[in-house]
């Protein structure tokens, strides 16, 4: 991943009770279209983007890069989940320079609440900790993506502060090895 040390991307696909973690392949295209140009997915975001200009700009092989994982349901795409260095120039931080592993998530709204986030982050979390031990994991999230908040508490990420961003209150935390996810 990038500055996240020397993992070899993509790593083996991971396997969930019900879901695959794994690398982006052309066949993924049009979820990932679908993910920026969905309102309701990009409510606390900063909104959808056109999808003819998605359609334009998306490569053949959409978010193929180190540290994003395609989450896939019985063959197909519903979301997806990273794993980024954190801009050491944001507020929010664990460590006083800043640039944290952050987990970050996409996911169809069609596949929400029927718990593929919790166990998708999950799994990233787990291959996290053992692919970096002892590396804490950030989060930040709006308070006002209830959803999002709940996943968060659910993961076993804890709340280091609250502050001001994008217009909106935003929610940070800290998640180790040592705390349990899912």
């Amino acid at each position: 991943m990038t500055g996240l040390g020397p993992v070899a991307w993509p790593p083996a696909p991971i396997r969930t009770e019900r879901l695959v973690l794994r690398g982006s392949e052309a066949r993924d295209r049009a979820a990932f279209i679908e993910l920026f140009a969905s309102p309701e997915v990009r409510t606390y975001l900063g909104g959808s983007r056109p999808r003819d200009e998605l359609e334009r700009a998306v490569p053949d092989v959409p978010g193929r890069r180190a540290g994003l994982f395609v989450i896939d349901l019985d063959g197909a795409m519903i979301g997806t989940v990273r794993l980024d260095r954190r801009d050491a120039e944001r507020p929010g931080r664990v460590h006083p320079d800043g640039g944290e592993a952050e987990l970050g998530y996409l996911f169809l709204s069609q596949a929400w609440g029927c718990g593929y986030a919790a166990e998708a982050c999950a799994a990233a979390l787990d291959w996290f900790a053992d692919a970096l031990p002892g590396e804490p994991v950030v989060l930040c999230t709006q308070t006002a993506n209830e959803r999002s908040m709940r996943l968060a508490a659910k993961l076993g990420f804890a709340e280091v502060e609250r502050f001001e961003e994008f217009g909106a209150e935003q929610w940070f935390g800290v998640w180790s090895s040592a705390t349990p996810s899912g």
